[in-house]
């Protein structure tokens, strides 16, 4: 695998070749304001605007609020976007990878093996002093051809599994791990034995990823001081989202991880399914 992260200033210096990477802008927050909106305000140089909920995901329901888009919709998207098999891509959201993540993990399941995720997304652009453009780019599509299945997945079975017998981590935050606060799902609770690990300790306070010291320890301590390397370990979140950031955050850390894709939002479809809260 290729590296995971890169910085505005190692981003900034590949861009001065050609060809660069393509860059797929994801910036999106749960109920708004649109990305598109941001998006037009400014973007990294020739970035490609992607919509989370149109092109990283499948419609609502039974699966999820997010399920796995269709493998021929989400090529198109990526053709669309410019996206080829052999051409480096890097993601960027506005900060701290919650939802260029989905994009990271997506590629990365359908078979791109040389995917990036922008570390501290747009701010930390900005924030280089580089430049931004409010113009779309009008490059050529790509090739990219969607191959299911280079990223191991749980269903609701295998994430119950995983809670027993492994290490399953709920990346939501803990008020709504603990069933305290539910601002998204009719149900409010967790997964019976899943281990509370909110994505926002994953990073730094400039939304920069911790190190991978850092982040191994982190893991560590959720797994009650075992190596989670030696673990079946899983993620899940409200709708496979920021689960994806966690499972970045483990790669980052050195340890494989499947993803929940339906999450929270489907576990609570089944009425027989258990649900826990509290710490």
């Amino acid at each position: 695998m290729t590296g995971l992260l890169v910085s505005p200033a190692a981003l900034a210096q590949e861009l001065a070749g050609e060809p660069g990477p393509v860059l797929l802008d994801i910036r999106w927050r749960l109920g708004g304001p649109p990305g598109l909106d941001t998006y037009r305000e400014g973007h990294l140089p020739e970035a490609v605007f992607i919509d989370l909920d149109r092109d990283l995901a499948a419609p609502p329901g039974p699966g999820g609020r997010h399920p796995l888009p269709d493998p021929a919709a989400f090529q198109e998207a990526m053709r669309v976007a410019g996206v080829s098999q052999d051409r480096p891509v890097v993601v960027y959201d506005d900060r701290d990878a919650t939802a260029a993540a989905r994009a990271w993990w997506l590629l990365r399941y359908h078979g791109h093996e040389n995917v990036r995720v922008l570390d501290g997304g747009y701010q930390a652009w900005l924030a280089a002093g580089l430049p931004v453009s409010k113009a779309d780019p009008a490059g050529p599509p790509g090739d990219f051809t969607a191959r299911p299945g280079h990223l191991p997945v749980l269903d609701a079975a295998g994430a119950q599994d995983v809670a027993r017998t492994g290490l399953l981590l709920d990346a939501r935050a803990g008020e709504r791990y603990r069933g305290e606060h539910e601002p998204v799902d009719p149900v409010a609770g967790h997964i019976p034995g899943a281990v509370s690990a909110p994505t926002a300790d994953n990073v730094n306070a400039d939304g920069t990823f911790r190190g991978a010291a850092e982040l191994a320890a982190r893991f560590a301590v959720l797994a009650g001081g075992a190596d989670p390397r030696g673990e079946t370990v899983g993620a899940y979140c409200g709708s496979g989202v920021t689960a994806a950031h966690e499972v970045l955050a483990l790669a980052l850390a050195g340890v494989p991880a499947a993803l929940y894709v339906g999450s929270w939002s489907n576990w609570i479809t089944d009425p027989a399914r258990p649900v826990a809260t509290g710490g």
